[in-house]
C-alpha cells in the first residue's frame, strides 16, 4: 500500500512538474504581443555642412527619442521565431554644432527580423538572437531656425539596411511575461535642403548631406502569449 501511495505521488508531482513547466513554454504556433519603452538613440556620423556665405558650419547632430513600442512575434518551432518591431513615431531634433537646434523630423521604423531563442520549450528563461531588414521613412521635416531665411526646402530620403537584436523573454506564467532588449539599425539618408545667400538671398543652392544615423535601440516591455 505505502509503494502504491509512493508510486502515486510520484506520478503527480511528475504530471505537475509537466504541466507548471509546460505553462512556461515558448512553442512552436505560440503568438506574442510585447508593449513598452523604446529609446532610439542615434549613433550618427554625417558630411560637413559648408556654407558659401558661413563658412563650416560642422556635422548635423541628432537627439535620442522615447516612444511606446510594440512588437510582434510568432514562434515558427520551439526556438524559431519572427519578429515585427512597430512604435508610434518618433521625433528627433537636428542640430548644427556651430548653431544649435536647426529642424525637427519624425520618422517610423518598421523592423523585421528573424530570432533564434536559445533554452528548450519548457524554460522560462529565452535569450535570443535576431537578424533582419529596417525600413525608415522620415516625414514632418521641418527647419525651425532657418538661419534668416537661407534654409528652406528640407526633405530626409527613405532608408532600407540590415538590423541585429539581442534579448530575453521571462516568462512569469503561460500567458504573460517580461522582456528586455537592444537593437542595431542600419539606418542612412540623405539630407536635402535649399541654402540660399547672397544679397537678399538671391541666390540658392541645392544641398545634400549624406547621413548615417545608426542608432542603438533599447526596449523595455511587458508580453502577453497567445
Amino acid at each position: 500500500m505505502m509503494k502504491k501511495s509512493y508510486l502515486s505521488g510520484l506520478i503527480a508531482a511528475s504530471l505537475l512538474s509537466v504541466v507548471s513547466a509546460s505553462a512556461l513554454a515558448h512553442q512552436a504556433g505560440d503568438i506574442i504581443v510585447r508593449a513598452g519603452a523604446v529609446v532610439v538613440a542615434p549613433n550618427e556620423s554625417t558630411q560637413d555642412v559648408v556654407t558659401p556665405d558661413l563658412g563650416n558650419l560642422g556635422q548635423l547632430q541628432v537627439s535620442s527619442n522615447t516612444q511606446l513600442g510594440l512588437n510582434f512575434g510568432y514562434m515558427l518551432t520551439d526556438n524559431w521565431a519572427i519578429e515585427l518591431l512597430a512604435a508610434t513615431p518618433f521625433s528627433h531634433d537636428v542640430s548644427l554644432a556651430g548653431v544649435g537646434k536647426i529642424a525637427e523630423t519624425k520618422h517610423l521604423p518598421p523592423t523585421l527580423v528573424a530570432q533564434y531563442y536559445f533554452g528548450n520549450a519548457n524554460s522560462a528563461f529565452r535569450p535570443y538572437v535576431g537578424v533582419g531588414v529596417n525600413y525608415t521613412n522620415f516625414f514632418d521635416n521641418e527647419f525651425t531656425n532657418d538661419l534668416g531665411g537661407k534654409l528652406t526646402d528640407l526633405s530626409l530620403s527613405t532608408s532600407v539596411g540590415w538590423a541585429a537584436q539581442v534579448g530575453f523573454d521571462y516568462s512569469f506564467n503561460k500567458n504573460w511575461l517580461l522582456n528586455a532588449s537592444v537593437w542595431y539599425a542600419d539606418i542612412s539618408t540623405d539630407v536635402k535642403f535649399n541654402y540660399h545667400y547672397g544679397v537678399d538671398n538671391s541666390q540658392t543652392a541645392a544641398v545634400t548631406i549624406e547621413s548615417d544615423i545608426d542608432p542603438w535601440v533599447y526596449m523595455v516591455s511587458v508580453g502577453y502569449k497567445f
